[in-house]
């Protein structure tokens, strides 16, 4: 049963999880997929008035809004949940994660495909924004807050906004930080401000040498002068 599957993928990716009764009653992740995988089934079967009737619900309860006509991958995980929107033509692989305030969403309001396609082993972190028809192949990783508006190739990692690929970096699941990217990442953005920090800081250490030699040289006039008065 997938909804077995779906509580089990919160034991693998969440430690603070402690035994199934919590996940249930306390995971609005879980909660939300519950009424999803209900709502989906009523959508299929062209009850669709139900269908968004009841994740309508789901959202008031969870703060989790998923159109029931999106299709949905197993071992699916959403950790915290709250702001999270999946639109109605987003397809999602097998073991994907979300954390909270990700968007699933579409970039045009003409009918047809024009929400992302996510496939397997896809993390989005926290705030991320994958807008439009464009696929986030196997492994992909978005860090937090970034927008994405293009396709990305199988094992890379996007940040920034718009979303941009970090070059010759292949961050693996057990390293990645959804909520920022760790400091050592490839970003031109990151490296200019590292830039005019060290510059600032190799400015300050001037500027206080010169101090240093001022005070100095103050010093010894100062005693020069004492030597002069007391002489005389």
């Amino acid at each position: 049963m997938r909804f077995i599957e779906d509580i089990q993928s919160v034991f693998d990716r969440d430690p603070a999880a402690r035994n199934t009764f919590e996940i249930i009653t306390c995971y609005s992740g879980v909660q939300a997929m519950l009424f999803y995988r209900l709502a989906h089934r009523l959508w299929l079967l062209k009850l669709k008035w139900l269908a968004r009737f009841i994740s309508m619900l789901a959202r008031w309860f969870t703060g989790i809004e998923i159109h029931p006509g999106a299709r949905i991958g197993r071992r699916f995980f959403i950790d915290h949940g709250m702001g999270v929107v999946i639109g109605e033509t987003a397809e999602i692989g097998d073991d994907v994660t979300l954390y909270h305030g990700v968007t699933l969403g579409g970039t045009t309001w003409q009918k047809g495909k024009r929400h992302p396609t996510l496939k397997n082993n896809v993390v989005i972190g926290a705030g991320a924004k994958i807008l439009g028809p464009i696929t986030l192949a196997e492994n992909v990783r978005v860090g937090s807050n970034s927008v994405v508006v293009k396709s990305i190739e199988a094992d890379k990692t996007v940040v920034g906004v718009p979303g941009r690929v970090l070059k010759d970096k292949h961050i693996k699941s057990a390293q990645f930080d959804s909520y920022a990217i760790n400091g050592d990442a490839d970003d031109p953005t990151v490296k200019a401000i590292n830039s005019i920090l060290s510059h600032l800081h190799e400015m300050d250490s001037q500027l206080h040498k010169v101090s240093k030699e001022l005070n100095l040289t103050e010093d010894k006039n100062s005693s020069v002068d004492d030597l002069e008065i007391e002489s005389k």
